[in-house]
């Protein structure tokens, strides 16, 4: 049980850290390219990689984690879908109205649920699936303000929702640290090396030409310094959770961004963007209760399995540390919430 609670404690610590460090790059950014006319996202994203890497190996040198050898393929390939995701979300911001870009960002949630219900064979109950539509009607209603559609920016969103899911839901055998410590050198330089061609087809601007004042990059320093929490939380998350929880937590981050952006940015604010964020978080309540009473019905299912086991070793000849080892084992909380539906 004090291990349940203490992995219960890390899941809230990871989603309290993911929404704070995302609200603050967001704000940082936003005063970075809006108020100071730095429009590079691109470029600067790689810049946020770099750093996280060169954050965690001095991490990795001062033995705060121990690095684990992955397959070198699997990281490349890893690192190359989420570091053309990031460039194809970018892209379609670029190609189409912001309207259809949140539409895309809405797609991702059903397009995971639909690949891990595939090939992952992950079940989703009707509950859930009914909570993560309230969730979305809610976003929509808060976010989208037109749908203008063309055929390329078409095309990039389908490829940034299919790039975005795969990314997400490939299991690797590590943990989210050792994940992220390998992957991003990679997703660092595919974005290195297209973030400057990607910016100017959007902005008709070259990074390398630009002026900058200390006040930039002071901007830029405290936007890469955030991003190393940001970039953790976001696999810490994805580890403890699921690619959908992580995504209806972006959704949530996106409410919390429009009433960050009213109250301290004076950003105009309607009655519509209201609506929306309380139908939002209506869904994103549901889906929390489902998913815990799903969970607590999971755990209760196995525990009868558990006691039979017991029984079954529970022989004389048999001594107390092996059966202490069978009890641990299938009561592991790591395992019990593997298999649950998040």
């Amino acid at each position: 049980m004090g291990e349940m609670s203490s992995f219960q404690l890390g899941v809230v610590g990871a989603l309290f850290l993911s929404v704070a460090s995302s609200v603050s790059i967001v704000i940082c950014n936003k005063a970075l390219m809006s108020n100071l006319g730095f429009p590079f996202a691109t470029t600067l994203t790689s810049w946020h990689l770099m750093v996280t890497f060169c954050t965690l190996h001095a991490a990795q040198r001062l033995n705060l984690f121990v690095s684990k050898s992955i397959d070198m393929k699997t990281v490349m390939l890893f690192g190359f879908l989420n570091g053309i995701s990031i460039g194809f979300l970018n892209l379609s911001l670029g190609f189409n109205s912001v309207g259809f870009y949140q539409m895309t960002k809405l797609a991702i949630i059903p397009f995971t649920v639909l690949l891990e219900t595939i090939f992952l064979k992950k079940q989703f109950s009707q509950k859930i699936k009914f909570s993560l539509f309230l969730l979305l009607v809610g976003v929509g209603i808060a976010s989208i303000t037109d749908l203008q559609l063309n055929f390329v920016g078409t095309i990039l969103s389908i490829l940034a929702i299919i790039t975005t899911c795969v990314g997400q839901i490939k299991k690797l055998n590590v943990s989210s640290t050792q994940l992220l410590y390998q992957s991003a050198p990679f997703q660092a330089a595919i974005l290195f090396v297209s973030g400057p061609v990607v910016d100017q087809m959007l902005t008709k601007q070259n990074v390398f030409a630009y002026k900058y004042s200390p006040i930039v990059l002071g901007f830029i320093i405290l936007s890469c310094l955030i991003a190393v929490s940001v970039n953790f939380s976001t696999f810490l998350v994805i580890g403890k959770t699921s690619p959908v929880t992580y995504q209806v937590l972006g959704h949530l981050k996106t409410c919390l961004v429009l009433g960050f952006g009213y109250t301290l940015l004076h950003d105009p604010f309607t009655g519509r963007n209201l609506l929306g964020i309380l139908v939002a978080v209506f869904g994103m309540g549901l889906y929390s209760y489902f998913c815990t009473e799903e969970n607590k019905k999971k755990q209760l299912g196995d525990l009868p399995l558990a006691s039979q086991v017991k029984d079954k070793d529970s022989s004389p000849l048999l001594g107390g540390k092996n059966m202490g080892n069978q009890d641990e084992e299938n009561h592991d909380p790591k395992k019990l919430s593997k298999d649950s539906v998040n």
